[in-house]
C-alpha cells in the first residue's frame, strides 16, 4: 500500500485585472432618455454657469410714494389683500409702470447709452444685449432693458424695491439713480397736473359765477334807468302807506260829516266836507291805479324788479360758493400732493450677485429630473396599458 503524496504545482492563477471604466462607458450604461433629458442639459448648464456666464452687479433702491395724509395699510387691508380681494389703489404703481416703460427707457437714454451699457464688451452672448435672436431696434432694446430692470411692491409695508443689473457696479448704481430721478419728475408732473386741473375747474366756476352776477347787475341797472325807479317795491310800499294815510283822513272826514249832519243837517259846512271827501277818494283811486290796476301800474314793474333782484342775489351766492370752492381746491391740491420718498438710496455693489451659479445649476438639475420622472411615469403607464 503506497502512502498518499502531495505535489506542489505552484500558486493558483488569480483573477485577471480589469481595465478602468471611462466616463463615456459609465454613461453608456444609463438609459439614453436619462442622458438626453437630465445629463446633457445639466452638463450644458454647468459649462455655461461655471465657465461662461458673465458676472452682473445689482444696485437696489427702495422708495415709497404717498401723500402727506396717507396712512399705511391696516391689518384688515393686508388680510383682505391676502385672500385676493383688491386693496386700495396705490400711486406707486404709476412710478413702476414708468420705470419699465419706453418713456423711462427714453429718459434714461438721455444720460446713458443704454445699448452700450447692456452690451458691454466681454459679456457673454446669452446675458448681454443683443442676444443672437434679439433685434437691434428700440423695441428690441426695450425688451432687453426689461431683463435688467425690475421693480416690485410690498403690500405689507407699502415700500417699492428697484433692482438694476449691469456688468459694471458704477453703471448699475448710476442707472438706478437716474430711474429714481425720473420717477420723482413723474410724481411732480402728476402733482402739477392734478393741482392745475382742480384749481382751473374752480377758477372757471368762479369766473362763470362772476359773469352771471355782472349780467344780473347790468340788467337791474338797465331796468332802473328805463323805468326811472330805484326800487319799485319801495315806491309801491310808499304808495301803499300814502293810500293808508288818505283812507285814514277820509275816515276822519266822514266821521266829522256824520257828526255835523246829526247836529246841524242844514250846516253850510256839509258841502265842503263832501267835496273834501270826494277829492280824497279820487286821490286814493289814483294812487291805487298807480300801484295796480292798469298797464302803467307798479305791479308788473315790482314783479320784474323782484325777479332781477332775486337773480342778482342767486348769482352773488354762487360767486361766494365758487370763491370758497377755489380756496378749498387750492388747499386740497397742496394737501394731497404726492411725494416720492427714498427709503434706501441706490447702492453701489462691490460684489457680483448675479448669476447665482450653483443655485441656477441645481435648478436646471431639479427641473430635468422632474421632467424625466414625469416622462418615465407616463411611459410606464402606457406600457402597462399596452400589455394589459
Amino acid at each position: 500500500m503506497t502512502e498518499p503524496r502531495l505535489d506542489y504545482l505552484g500558486p493558483l492563477p488569480g483573477p485577471e485585472p480589469r481595465a478602468p471604466v471611462s466616463l463615456v462607458q459609465r454613461l453608456g450604461g444609463l438609459p439614453w432618455p436619462f442622458v438626453l433629458v437630465v445629463i446633457l442639459p445639466t452638463l450644458l448648464a454647468a459649462i455655461y454657469y461655471l465657465l461662461i456666464a458673465s458676472p452682473r452687479y445689482v444696485s437696489e433702491a427702495r422708495f415709497i410714494v404717498r401723500a402727506p395724509a396717507q396712512t399705511q395699510p391696516s391689518a384688515l387691508g393686508v388680510a383682505l389683500q391676502g385672500v385676493g380681494l383688491p386693496g386700495a389703489q396705490t400711486d406707486a404703481f404709476a412710478v413702476h409702470e414708468y420705470i419699465r416703460s419706453r418713456d423711462g427707457l427714453s429718459d434714461l437714454g438721455r444720460r446713458y447709452d443704454v445699448a452700450a451699457v447692456l452690451g458691454r464688451p466681454g459679456a457673454d452672448i446669452l446675458s448681454r444685449y443683443p442676444r443672437p435672436w434679439d433685434s437691434r431696434t428700440f423695441e428690441g432694446l426695450h425688451r432687453g432693458y426689461q431683463r435688467f430692470v425690475t421693480v416690485g411692491y410690498d403690500s405689507t409695508t407699502g415700500i417699492s424695491t428697484l433692482r438694476v443689473e449691469a456688468f459694471a457696479p458704477e453703471e448699475a448704481a448710476g442707472m438706478a439713480e437716474a430711474l429714481l430721478q425720473g420717477g420723482e419728475r413723474l410724481v411732480n408732473r402728476l402733482n402739477v397736473r392734478a393741482a392745475t386741473d382742480a384749481v382751473a375747474a374752480a377758477e372757471q366756476a368762479q369766473a362763470e359765477a362772476r359773469t352771471r352776477l355782472d349780467t344780473a347787475q347790468q340788467r337791474l341797472i338797465a331796468f332802473r334807468n328805463r323805468e326811472r325807479f330805484i326800487d319799485p317795491a319801495r315806491t309801491a310800499a310808499e304808495g301803499g302807506k300814502l293810500i293808508g294815510d288818505l283812507m285814514a283822513t277820509v275816515a276822519g272826514l266822514k266821521a266829522d260829516r256824520s257828526q255835523l249832519a246829526a247836529e246841524a243837517p242844514q250846516s253850510p259846512r256839509l258841502p265842503g266836507l263832501d267835496s273834501r271827501i270826494a277829492a280824497f277818494e279820487r286821490q286814493i283811486a289814483l294812487e291805487r291805479a298807480k300801484i295796480a290796476g292798469d298797464a302803467g301800474s307798479l305791479a308788473p314793474q315790482v314783479s320784474a324788479y323782484e325777479d332781477l333782484v332775486q337773480e342778482r342775489e342767486f348769482a352773488g351766492e354762487q360767486l361766494t360758493e365758487a370763491a370758497a370752492a377755489l380756496v378749498l381746491a387750492r388747499q386740497e391740491s397742496r394737501r394731497q400732493s404726492l411725494y416720492l420718498e427714498r427709503v434706501v438710496n441706490p447702492s453701489r455693489p462691490d460684489e457680483a450677485l448675479e448669476p447665482r451659479r450653483w443655485l441656477s445649476l441645481l435648478t436646471v438639475l431639479a427641473s430635468a429630473l422632474l421632467v424625466y420622472g414625469i416622462g418615465w411615469m407616463i411611459w410606464a403607464g402606457v406600457r402597462e396599458h399596452g400589455q394589459g
